[in-house]
């Protein structure tokens, strides 16, 4: 069943609003829906100029997903697109024409489309449409098997010294997945100049307790260890956004969080409590802010590597 609503001064189509997108809460389309419009003060700050990669589950979290990059065919004319260099995986074109959130109706329009998450890379579109250098860094703590959010929190204790060593102010974030996420917002070189810097950082805690942390991808090499994934500073690549919902039981969020939440982890605290869904979210927000909010903090040039 469709129906039409009318938001922000746009006017869009919805469909199926109580078909189920996560069995096992019976979460449905509408409360989907319902979630980024309420976030959406948050979240789009942090999608701004950034190109989005969608995950789609039309058939929920139990069914089939794709990516989608390219602008989906019959987007409404108002919902802005840009012109960007295909990444060498995308088949056979040399450009693709890549949704930008900017408002509510988006929102809206991409949450009807059953785009669970929201992906975006490091850097932000030009004002002539031109990707410019990345202005965020990020390094996501991924556990291998036998470890968990508790030793992703050790590590992401550890990553935060070395860079505020190196005179960066990061902030972190859930993956809403099993991870912990580091982000800083910078200023850089040149484009590679950001990978260059994670490897490096991610080498350097594997030297120092190779029992702990691994840097490189190899399944083989992973179990009881974090991976610290420096390669999502690839230009080519983007990582889950802010406040995005992740296409997991429970309906969980990658949500922003302080230092002292990581630490409290690290120190003994449940894991559980670094686990959110979106009505926790939402009334974190409302007591706490944004926790992420990148633009209030210091941006620093990257060392040299």
């Amino acid at each position: 069943m469709r129906q039409r609503v009318h938001i922000e001064g746009r006017q869009l189509e919805v469909s199926n609003l109580d078909k189920v997108l996560f069995p096992e809460l019976g979460f449905t389309k509408a409360q989907v829906i319902d979630y980024y419009v309420r976030i959406a003060p948050v979240l789009l700050p942090h999608v701004a100029g950034r190109p989005v990669t969608f995950t789609r589950w039309p058939d929920g979290v139990d069914g089939q997903a794709f990516f989608e990059k390219n602008s989906a065919r019959h987007a409404p004319a108002w919902v802005r697109s840009a012109t960007v260099p295909s990444p060498g995986s995308t088949k056979g074109r040399e450009t693709l024409d890549m949704v930008l959130l900017t408002a509510v109706p988006d929102l809206v329009w991409s949450a009807n489309l059953a785009a669970l998450e929201l992906h975006v890379p490091q850097w932000q579109l030009g004002s002539r449409g031109q990707a410019k250098l990345p202005d965020l860094l990020v390094l996501d703590l991924d556990p291998g098997p036998g470890t968990g959010v508790t030793e992703c929190a050790r590590v992401g204790h550890r990553l935060r010294e070395r860079l505020v060593a190196d005179g960066l102010d990061p902030v972190v974030k859930t993956s809403g997945s099993k991870g912990l996420q580091v982000y800083a917002p910078i200023r850089c070189r040149d484009a590679d100049h950001p990978s260059r810097y994670a490897k490096a950082l991610a080498q350097d805690l594997s030297r120092e307790t190779p029992d702990d942390v691994v840097w490189r991808m190899e399944k083989a090499l992973r179990p009881g260890k974090v991976l610290v994934d420096w390669s999502q500073n690839n230009t080519a690549k983007t990582t889950v956004a802010p406040y995005s919902l992740r296409a997991r039981a429970g309906a969980t969020v990658s949500t922003p969080i302080g230092w002292d939440e990581v630490d409290a982890v690290r120190e003994g605290a449940e894991p559980d409590t670094l686990r959110f869904g979106t009505e926790d979210v939402l009334a974190r927000v409302e007591e706490l802010g944004d926790l992420f909010d990148v633009g209030a903090r210091r941006r620093a040039s990257l060392p040299a590597v």
